[in-house]
């Protein structure tokens, strides 16, 4: 991979090559205020001022220059349009080819113009963290804050455009008529919705959406993922991927990622009348369900780093361990030990493959099908996350069999074991591990690919006031002011090789958004976790009215990511719809407060509801924005960014559990009070950082 700044240089359409940011010119005035300022020769307030204006000249170029080749193509859609006139009238067919192709000309040209927009956007996106590396992360939050939200913001011309939609419609709509085949429907407007009819119209969209953030369910499902894309692959790369892709293995992947979440949340609904049943207290439940997460926070990591070498023999042993941990949770009623109990849910947790899972998404599924896997993969986890507590409310029986208890507190180890028995054969069977060449090593770090960066943007490390002028030399974009040899570039882009190293390249926002991931994730298990105990004590409910209740929440994911992919994230900004569901999760956990009216169920599901829908709009931008704030290096290799929120999330539910365990020696009466307090101040913490880097979001 080469520098930005060559990167630039060498994209650039020569005719235009005048209206593009000038990235070197802004990249040498940063070290020259660094020298100043390291001197004393200059004021922090005229630096900003100086910059504020250089940035304004070189935005206010490139969008005056958008607009003008926007205005040209207008035109020629115009002209297009009158000899589209001209042809109906004298219904001369013999020029509708020549037609189709003028407009995919103008298409094609529009394609340009977005990819110039897009390569100005990441410039300016660059020297704003450059900027903020040197100077303590200042200038970007006062940049956007006084820029975007202006009304003659000339900066949202550059991430939000206005005017391409009437250009790709008056494109597709007029290709659209000018096919052979048009059916039953008078025009475009007419026929339900489809994919595109031409290639351009589809090339174009995703044009779009990559600068505007656009989504759709589809796209913002596979976000929860968090499969971060550094930049488009090269036609060489994705014909590798194509010959790595093999459905079945995905589709096993896949059935893992349901059958764990399925084995986290069978238990719940039981897990305190096990607890009991074997002399312990209720509230136990919770070193008992946390059990398995303190397991993933270790099994995440080798895991992880197994994958770089094998897909198949992870799964296998993952499958193993989880017969054998759900074996020992069933054995643990007859041999009357909680450690066995415990110990059986360790091993359940030691044999967490998701990321196994999310990495071979990563890294072989090609291109055009990685947004679907991705948000099978979510899918997936949201569908095991509701059938978990749907199956222990079905297996309400009671028998013996060889002197072996089979119970409504002992049936979900029994039962996932056999699943695990029968996804272990068929795994062997059916899994077909791919070749190990690097899909990273494809091209040459100094060729000429190209290629763009779609919205991953490398990110700096966070800094003093000032770094040193050696620091200066070879900075967080892997760029040199001098010339550098190809390897020298090469490993600026290397991935991470420990935690340490991938923790120094977490910049404020990044850890405010892990943050944030780990406060919903702590939230949503508080809820989830003590359902069974609080509706006990409080309503009496049974086994099943939990089971039932849980379900209905799991069922909850798929309806909300629809709504919030397909309508609120096309009509906010993600960083808003981000701060309200914070608030909203809030809301939901001082709902959830018993302060001196008499608890009742309709506070208690209503608070649950709002807690855990909240939390999961939040899942989804979260990531999205983390995605694009996390550095590029973080999007491969062992330490990638899924294993780093997968450790926060996982670390988020360890502690929650826990908290459940210790309240219970305050006693029933203040657990529900005694477990909400901290969720209470993560929360309002999360809210507070989130503001602070409000800005830094953009």
């Amino acid at each position: 991979m080469v520098a930005f700044g060559k990167k630039l240089k060498e994209t650039q359409i020569q005719e235009w090559q005048g209206y593009y940011i000038n990235y070197k010119l802004l990249k040498k005035k940063v070290k020259q205020y660094t020298q100043q300022i390291e001197v004393g020769a200059q004021d922090p307030n005229y630096i900003l001022k100086d910059f504020s204006r250089t940035l304004d000249k070189q935005i206010e170029k490139i969008v005056l220059f958008f607009l003008e080749q926007q205005g040209l193509l207008a035109s020629r859609l115009s002209n297009l349009g009158e000899q589209y006139d001209a042809l109906l009238r004298h219904a001369d067919v013999s020029r509708v080819s020549e037609l189709q192709e003028a407009y995919r000309e103008v298409g094609r040209d529009l394609l340009r113009l977005l990819f110039f927009v897009e390569m100005n956007a990441i410039g300016l996106r660059k020297i704003l963290k450059k900027f903020d590396k040197r100077f303590g992360y200042r200038f970007t939050n006062y940049y956007v804050k006084t820029r975007a939200n202006h009304p003659y913001s000339q900066l949202r011309q550059v991430f939000r455009h206005v005017g391409i939609g009437a250009v790709v419609g008056a494109i597709s709509r007029n290709l659209a008529d000018l096919e052979d085949h048009q059916g039953s429907y008078i025009s475009i407007y007419d026929r339900p919705a489809h994919p595109p009819l031409d290639h351009i119209i589809g090339s174009i969209n995703a044009a779009v959406d990559r600068l505007t953030n656009s989504t759709n369910f589809l796209q913002y499902l596979g976000k929860h993922a968090l499969i971060v894309q550094e930049e488009l692959p090269t036609p060489s790369e994705d014909c590798v991927l194509e010959e790595r892709y093999h459905f079945m293995s995905l589709l096993l992947n896949l059935v893992n990622t349901f059958l764990y979440m399925a084995n986290t949340y069978i238990i719940v609904p039981t897990a305190d009348n096990y607890t009991l049943s074997l002399g312990a207290a209720a509230t136990v439940c919770g070193a008992v369900i946390g059990s398995m997460a303190v397991a993933q926070v270790f099994s995440s990591i080798y895991f992880s780093a197994w994958s770089n070498k094998s897909y198949l023999r992870p799964l296998v042993f993952s499958s193993v361990v989880l017969l054998v941990g759900n074996t020992l949770y069933a054995l643990a009623y007859d041999l009357n030990s909680i450690y066995v109990l415990l110990i059986g849910r360790l091993c359940c947790g030691l044999g967490s493959a998701r990321a196994v899972n999310r990495r071979y998404i990563s890294d072989c599924v090609p291109l055009k099908m990685r947004m679907q896997a991705s948000a099978g993969f979510v899918s997936a986890s949201a569908l095991g996350m509701a059938c978990g507590p749907a199956l222990a409310s079905l297996l309400q029986t009671r028998f013996k069999l060889l002197n072996i208890t089979f119970n409504e507190e002992t049936l979900p180890g029994w039962f996932m074991a056999l699943a695990w028995l029968v996804y272990l054969l068929w795994l062997w069977i059916s899994f077909r591990e791919p070749s190990r060449e690097s899909k990273y090593n494809i091209a040459s770090p100094g060729a000429k690919t190209g290629r763009l960066e779609t919205g991953v943007l490398e990110e700096s490390i966070a800094q003093p006031l000032l770094v040193s002028f050696e620091e200066e030399q070879h900075d967080d974009d892997g760029e040199e002011e001098c010339d550098v040899s190809e390897e020298s570039l090469e490993q600026t882009q290397k991935p991470v090789t420990s935690i340490v190293s991938a923790y120094r390249l977490l910049t404020p926002s990044v850890k405010v958004q892990l943050f944030v991931y780990f406060m919903l994730k702590y939230a949503m298990e508080i809820v989830l976790a003590e359902s069974s105990v609080i509706t006990t004590y409080y309503f009496i409910w049974s086994t099943s009215n939990v089971a039932i209740f849980l379900a209905c929440l799991g069922l909850t994911v798929l309806p909300i990511n629809i709504f919030v992919g397909s309508y609120v994230s096309n009509m906010f900004e993600e960083r808003q719809v981000l701060l309200a569901s914070e608030i909203m999760v809030c809301l939901g956990i001082i709902l959830s407060f018993h302060v001196i009216v008499p608890y009742s169920v309709p506070q208690y599901v209503s608070s649950a509801l709002i807690t855990f829908v909240a939390a999961e709009v939040l899942e989804g931008v979260n990531l999205s924005l983390l995605s694009r704030v996390m550095s590029s290096r973080l999007s491969r290799g062992t330490y990638n960014g899924g294993l780093l929120s997968t450790e926060a999330g996982t670390l988020a539910r360890v502690i929650a559990d826990g908290t459940i365990t210790l309240a219970g020696y305050w006693g029933m009466s203040r657990l529900l009070n005694v477990t909400l307090l901290p969720s209470l101040f993560i929360c309002v913490s999360s809210i507070v950082a989130t503001c602070f880097t409000y800005n830094s979001l953009y």
